[in-house]
């Protein structure tokens, strides 16, 4: 057997397996007669995209073995899962992980019965899937992972097969433009496979429709040079294949090699279905949006659907590719590369096999100075900058940080005193910190940060994402497909564990004061709360020195997704390093100095989280204080909000009695918070006093103005929160009503102030702790 026969019978073997994936519950060498005890009772699969993807790996094998080549392979059309499983099986590593399912009949059977079948394996290629970075089921991310999957792998090819269904959203059309990104000495190859095969669920796609000219011109102007394979003859298209693979393989090796210039890519068009059914029931299907799931859908119940699957199975020819034991004849397996060259097992899937322990410099030495606590302003995320520089500098291939032209504007611009942005596209004189092998990666979409991250991380190395916090809202589905892959994994005992991606959210909602309305939104945080425990972690740190302590941990994670909100202008120095350190290791605490109740039970717990919210509930405890010095204040910060869940829920939540001896059960609790207020409600509704419990934040008030007006404007601000405390605090009320009443007209006159003078007055913005 030649090896373009070799090619098809692997081909065919998968295609088989794929279909009976679909159907059958028994029978699956189809020793006997199809019966309806034999199917599935639910028919649940998308066979439409498989073929092609059969097609692709089974080429791709072919040139592992012949020039030994480090490949990955992503399946991007959604639910291709019947075919990267039948892979791994054919290829040994699904019998390797998972013993119980058996290279042979009894195996097979297995195989069949589990796929999307319940307490079996998802329809999509899934964490559970032996070679899968990529799970498929949202469209749109494949390519941005194969380029993160790329980066800082020189010896690398990513194999990435994107679905003309998927070519047509958003996040894929800016993928195109990654390859400017690439540098060709550092990070390893991508080949982009477009496969046309005509239709979506029900629609014809964009890209099957428009003149093949125009879709290589825009192929050409996104910097690839494309090569065509198309047509449905098998034994025509795979001479095509293999001849177009030879091609594009030698054009890799010449790019490598500085020969040429543009990379490759594959446009393979090829029917959808293919080799499936031609017509049931009088419709055509092969070729047609029919065929994109089951295209036989009355198997279990109708003899005619039964005979037209018995035909289409045997119609690959079993006999040819298993043994009477059902186990693949020799021929299929000399198709299969060796150990960890077989895609289905290449560590690089696993990233966390190959992944090194981020070398990470002593936060401490970072920390800014605090003599006395709130006397003087530091801007923490420009701290936080000098600490990732010499981050940057100790890991020089693997660490990346990500954001969409807003490394400067977050004010972490001394990372360039390490590196600069990567950039292979053409370069100007005026241009600043850009060129290849830089560290940095900025493009104008978080869709792309996010899934270059993505990929980086699921291959073993490690990042940080700084957003805007109004925007990162943009990758909302991506972060819950993320999360949902680290949950899974974490279920399966292969996974090893991976960096964790790390967020930072700066230009916050509190300080978008000039850009307005439109940037003002905490609301990630309450999507990132819908998580598992397991997976999510969110932090407030108020100040720089807390900053510092918090990203050094999340940077040294595993399997999280953490949050870290911080600000970039000017604020309080609440903490010396080694108290900031024992705060952030606590995740919440009473600020001692700020209180006045030790020893003896609180009147009133004013409790904050974010940096603005805690300086307003700092300058309202001043307040108190002054006016109303008998009352007994107990000020609790809160920079890990997991804390605040019951330790049933979280494994940083607080146990009820430490919850309740900090926060009390009887006593009014003021929190001004963050995000939104009812986040908070949803994290301790179950708590006891809750009733007690009354919180500020942001309530979608916004507009171009000052940071105390905006402060004012959502009620979180010093002179309200004086306010709350007189309505809430029994006795208070009637005695001290003349100091609300001046409380309400300090509002009014800051926010007259603003109005004269386009900014707040000075009493405000350079407000100190006046207590030693």
């Amino acid at each position: 057997m030649d090896t373009l026969q070799r090619i098809d019978a692997f081909w065919r073997a998968a295609n088989y397996l794929s279909v009976g994936q679909i159907y059958l519950l028994d029978n699956p060498l189809l020793k006997e007669p199809l019966a309806p005890e034999h199917i599935k009772p639910r028919l649940l699969g998308h066979w439409g995209t498989t073929p092609g993807l059969n097609f692709v790996f089974a080429h791709l094998n072919r040139v592992i073995k012949e020039r030994d080549q480090d490949m990955i392979y992503i399946a991007g059309p959604g639910h291709g899962g019947p075919a990267a499983v039948a892979h791994a099986w054919l290829e040994g590593t699904y019998s390797e992980i998972y013993p119980g399912i058996t290279q042979d009949e009894a195996g097979m059977r297995r195989l069949f019965r589990q796929f999307s079948f319940p307490g079996g394996v998802p329809s999509h290629v899934a964490p559970e899937t032996p070679g899968s970075i990529h799970e498929g089921g949202e469209l749109g991310y494949a390519l941005a992972h194969a380029y993160g999957a790329a980066f800082d792998n020189p010896g690398l090819v990513v194999s990435c097969i994107i679905g003309d269904g998927e070519a047509e959203t958003g996040p894929l059309a800016a993928s195109w433009h990654s390859n400017k990104f690439l540098d060709r000495d550092g990070d390893g190859v991508v080949l982009p496979i477009l496969h046309l095969n005509g239709y979506k669920i029900a629609n014809p796609t964009v890209l099957s429709r428009i003149p093949e000219p125009e879709l290589l011109k825009l192929m050409e102007g996104y910097g690839y040079r494309p090569h065509v394979v198309a047509g449905d003859d098998p034994a025509a298209m795979h001479e095509l294949m293999a001849r177009t693979l030879d091609e594009v393989f030698d054009e890799i090796a010449a790019y490598k090699d500085g020969r040429e210039r543009r990379l490759p890519m594959i446009v393979l068009r090829t029917p959808k279905g293919w080799t499936g059914p031609r017509e049931v029931d009088g419709k055509p299907v092969e070729g047609t949006w029919r065929s994109h799931q089951v295209p036989l859908a009355r198997v279990k119940d109708d003899q005619t659907h039964r005979s037209m699957l018995e035909e289409w199975m045997r119609s690959y020819r079993p006999e040819e590719l298993f043994d009477a034991d059902g186990r693949p004849r020799p021929e299929i397996t000399r198709s299969v590369p060796d150990g960890p060259r077989r895609m289905s097992a290449n560590p690089h899937t696993n990233g966390g096999l190959l992944m090194r322990p981020l070398v990470r410099p002593d936060f401490r030495r970072y920390a800014v100075e605090v003599k006395a606590p709130a006397q003087h302003r530091s801007e923490p995320t420009r701290v936080l900058g000098a600490y990732l520089r010499d981050v940057i500098a100790a890991n020089p291939r693997r660490f990346r940080l990500m954001g969409p032209d807003e490394t400067a504007s977050n004010r972490l611009q001394t990372v360039y005193e390490a590196t600069w942005k990567e950039w292979n596209a053409r370069l100007l004189d005026v241009d600043e910190n850009l060129g290849p092998g830089g560290r940095v990666m900025e493009v104008l979409s978080e869709h792309l940060c996010q899934g270059w991250l993505e990929g980086y991380l699921l291959t073993g190395r490690h990042g940080l994402f700084n957003c805007y916090e109004a925007f990162i809202h943009i990758v909302d589905a991506m972060f819950n497909q993320h999360a949902k892959w680290l949950e899974t994994a974490q279920k399966i005992q292969w996974r090893r564990p991976i960096p964790s991606l790390n967020y930072l959210l700066s230009s916050h909602v509190w300080r978008q004061d000039h850009n307005g309305f439109s940037h003002q939104d905490p609301g990630f945080l309450d999507v990132v709360m819908n998580k598992k425990a397991t997976v999510v972690r969110v932090y407030l740190p108020p100040d720089a020195n807390t900053l510092l302590s918090v990203v050094d941990h999340c940077l040294g994670s595993r399997d999280y997704v953490n949050v870290v909100v911080a600000g970039k202008q000017p604020v309080l120095d609440l903490f010396p390093m080694e108290q900031a350190i024992m705060h952030c290791t606590r995740g919440l605490g009473i600020v001692e100095w700020a209180s006045n109740d030790a020893g003896q039970d609180p009147d009133v717990v004013l409790a904050c989280a974010g940096d603005v919210p805690t300086m307003e509930t700092l300058a309202a405890t001043a307040l108190l204080r002054e006016h109303i010095p008998d009352l007994k204040v107990r000020v609790v910060n809160v920079v890990d909000l997991m804390r605040l869940l019951p330790d049933t829920e979280h494994p940083h939540g607080l146990p009820d009695a430490e919850y309740d001896a900090l926060f009390t059960v009887d006593k009014p609790v003021i929190f001004n918070f963050h995000g939104y207020p009812w986040l908070i409600h949803r994290l301790t509704y179950r708590r006891h006093g809750h009733p007690n419990l009354h919180v500020r934040g942001y309530k979608e008030e916004g507009t171009t103005t000052t940071p105390f007006d905006m402060a004012m404007m959502n009620d979180i601000d010093r002179y309200h929160l004086v306010m709350d405390v007189i309505d809430r605090v029994p006795g208070l009320a009637v005695p001290w009503a003349h100091l609300r009443q001046r409380m309400s007209e300090d509002r009014l006159r800051a926010r007259a102030h603003t109005r004269e003078f386009g900014e707040d007055h000075p009493e405000i913005e350079n407000w100190t702790w006046p207590y030693s």
